[in-house]
């Protein structure tokens, strides 16, 4: 049977497919997937006792998340922080997503709704615990209030708030109302790590039940009344132009409402997202390629090595590295370098857009809905209170979708249909026409002393600029600081050293990647520090220790994963271990990869395992989630990532080109927290994705002798004898 004509959805079918086989399937609340009277129509009922958090009779707690969940966890950590302090039983804390529209209008009472950089957490925590704490004493002020008592005679704990002395309570619910109309003369103080009672325990996410039931809404699962589906081809050579397309053999399809030109694209419009695309490949749009139309990798990447012969805007400089250079008793020097990397998230680019005369609304799964806002009401033409976003949750994201380029399409599709339309676009089309991860090259020169001490580094980058395109001011000394991630802030103690920076533009776009500018860089340096530590003959783990003098905070998550992974344990032929340290997002982490090559070159990652310093936690669940997912991120790419450049266009459009990690090549992998406590508190989604490429690469050194230099692995002879 054709699943189309069914007229299910793949969460209808996955509820269906729950009931048959007797599943049990879970309520959770989550955003309504028509619009209605609002954007939060179905919302949670109750009193509101501030802009985080709602709780009704039944004592259920509504807290609102202001960030978007792509898989890492912030639609549980969010409220888990909220929760620390409002003292309420979390088996009756739901969660929701904030509305953009209402932080506009009320002076961003949301303060950040942008998810990015490992920042949620460490930036929100301490207004987040200021709403629970803020809730709580509200909710005791209520109570002391009916009882006639002293507020400091009360205390709250699990959803009640208690008066000691003559043994009286009464629950959140019966006090919501009146303490939404308490005003503190003071704002609480709010708990420091080491007093904490729910952050630092392990907590199932709240979302996890949605997801397995299928009741949990992602952008492409979006439903409204009388909408209409819609898919893009755009020009395939970035900054071409579409010529012209005969337009009628689409229009004679089933199905099919309308064909739409724009300057660099054609669109079809259609009942359902199949017939759509059919329109689509009935086409044959005529481009005007533009003066990039030869444009290739390997030229590119002739430039950008070309580049490198001389030195470039210095970004870091200490001693005289060049003089340093001419006196050493050895100098090793080494060129790498690391390809475009498309973000490959699960869910294909979609958005949702309903254009109406009053009102704009928007569904979709975006990292950032004020830009999604933004984007919407400056498309539209109408007044940004007028937009409403509607959060989804996000299929991947890693950088992808804080991007709002494929919002501004949707909103300009809708905006010449008139009914609301589903855009969504082809995995092979956003890869193809989408952006990457910039293209880099880098050398290296070193000089070592007598001794095997490194005295001098001279480090030169070449690779785009994210900022350029996003904000030209950032990079007007020459430096893209978002490029120089682990090269100008590395902490290793060379005294003589310079690190040097040239910029680069193509035509293909760029944009931020998962750990952004550290992925490729550590790989580089890393990679480059064991080169040194084998002209040294020296253990790379040792050579690292050695030179981490300034940064003894470092040392421990570097021995922990050494000794963790048994470092000094003795290996058979084509087995060898790896190790890298990288600092980023506010954390420290160390990794060491465990890695076989048989003889005709095939690489097997055993084991990887990772030393991690957060500082605190929140959820150490959700961390050893989220390194997994690094990991498994980090080795999809490393062993195959890479987009090809060929024509002025992208040549790898699926996952049979971009190969990712099957669960059966999955390394067994382990996650050590080294946690130096205190006010630090470090991102968790992207720090271990830079150390494990460079700790895979070592230990392919260790095992056969070969360094690698080049990525992606799968383009390299790793066969030994």
């Amino acid at each position: 049977m054709n699943a189309l004509s069914t007229g299910l959805s793949r969460r209808g079918f996955v509820k269906a497919t729950l009931s048959a086989g007797g599943g049990l399937a879970l309520g959770f609340h989550l955003p309504a997937l028509a619009a209605a009277d609002g954007p939060w129509a179905g919302a949670a009922d109750g009193a509101e006792i501030n802009a985080w958090l709602v709780i009704a009779a039944d004592d259920t707690v509504t807290i609102r998340v202001a960030q978007s969940d792509m898989g890492q966890g912030v639609f549980t950590s969010m409220p888990m922080i909220v929760a620390e302090e409002l003292e309420c039983d979390w088996q009756h804390v739901r969660a929701e997503f904030a509305s953009a529209n209402r932080s506009l209008r009320e002076d961003r009472v949301y303060q950040r709704m942008g998810t990015g950089g490992s920042n949620a957490v460490r930036i929100s925590r301490p207004y987040l615990q200021q709403a629970g704490a803020s809730a709580r004493e509200r909710l005791i002020a209520a109570a002391a209030d009916e009882w006639g008592v002293a507020p400091e005679t009360c205390h709250a704990s699990a959803s009640r708030v208690v008066h000691e002395p003559s043994g009286r309570s009464k629950r959140y619910g019966e006090l919501a109302a009146a303490a939404a109309a308490v005003e503190l003369e003071a704002e609480p103080a709010i708990r420091k790590p080491g007093e904490y009672k729910l952050l630092g325990t392990s907590v199932p996410k709240l979302d996890v039940p949605a997801k397995v039931d299928g009741s949990a809404v992602y952008g492409i699962d979006v439903r409204v009344p009388d909408m209409v589906y819609a898919t893009v081809a755009a020009c395939p050579v970035w900054e071409g132009r579409l010529s012209s397309v005969d337009a009628e053999p689409a229009r004679k399809l089933r199905g099919v409402i309308d064909v739409l030109e724009f300057e660099d694209a054609v669109v079809v419009v259609a009942d359902s997202f199949w017939r759509a695309k059919q329109g689509l490949d009935a086409l044959d749009p005529q481009w005007d390629l533009g003066e990039h139309a030869d444009a290739s990798t390997e030229a590119f990447l002739e430039r950008f090595r070309k580049a490198l012969d001389d030195k470039g805007v210095v970004a870091k400089e200490n001693g005289d590295a060049y003089d340093a250079l001419e006196g050493a008793a050895k100098v090793v020097e080494a060129d790498y370098s690391a390809p475009y990397l498309a973000h490959l998230a699960l869910e294909p680019v979609n958005c949702t857009v309903h254009i109406q005369e009053d009102r704009v609304d928007v569904w979709t799964g975006s990292q950032n809905p004020e830009s999604v806002l933004s984007v919407a009401a400056e498309v539209s033409g109408r007044p940004a209170e007028q937009v409403h976003v509607h959060s989804c949750f996000l299929g991947g994201g890693f950088g992808r979708r804080s991007r709002p380029d494929f919002v501004a399409r949707a909103v300009a599709v809708a905006a010449r249909v008139d009914r609301p339309v589903q855009v969504i676009w082809t995995r092979e089309e956003d890869t193809r026409t989408g952006h990457y991860r910039p293209l880099a090259a880098f050398r290296f020169r070193a000089g070592l002393d007598a001794e095997g001490t490194p005295v001098a580094l001279v480090n030169r980058s070449s690779t785009h600029s994210i900022l350029a395109g996003l904000r030209p001011e950032a990079v007007a000394d020459g430096l893209d600081q978002s490029s120089l991630s682990w090269l100008a802030d590395s902490p290793y103690a060379i005294a003589n050293l310079s690190v040097e920076h040239h910029l680069q533009r193509t035509h293909v776009p760029v944009w931020f990647w998962r750990a952004v500018g550290a992925t490729q860089n550590a790989f580089a340096i890393e990679s480059f520090i064991d080169e040194l530590a084998l002209a040294a003959d020296m253990c790379p783990w040792q050579f690292r220790r050695q030179l981490l003098g300034s940064r003894p905070d470092m040392i421990p998550v570097l021995d922990a994963a050494a000794e963790q992974a048994g470092w000094d344990r003795s290996l058979p032929a084509g087995r060898g271990h790896g190790i890298a340290l990288v600092e980023g997002f506010g954390s420290i982490c160390a990794q060491v990869a465990d890695v076989s090559v048989s003889r005709d070159g095939k690489v097997t990652v055993n084991r990887v395992v990772t030393a991690l310093d957060c500082g605190n936690t929140v959820n150490p669940q959700t961390i050893e989630q989220q390194v997994q997912s690094s990991i498994v991120y980090g080795l999809s790419a490393a062993l195959w990532g890479k987009v090809e450049i060929n024509g002025g266009r992208a040549r790898h459009g699926n996952f049979d080109r971009h190969r990712v990690l099957k669960m059966a090549e999955a390394p067994r992998m382990e996650t050590h927290l080294v946690l130096a406590g205190g006010d630090k508190w470090g991102g968790v989604g992207e720090p271990a994705v830079p150390p494990v490429v460079p700790a895979v690469c070592n230990a392919i050194f260790a095992a056969t002798g070969k360094r690698i230099r080049d990525l992606p692995l799968a383009d390299q002879d790793l066969s030994w004898s």
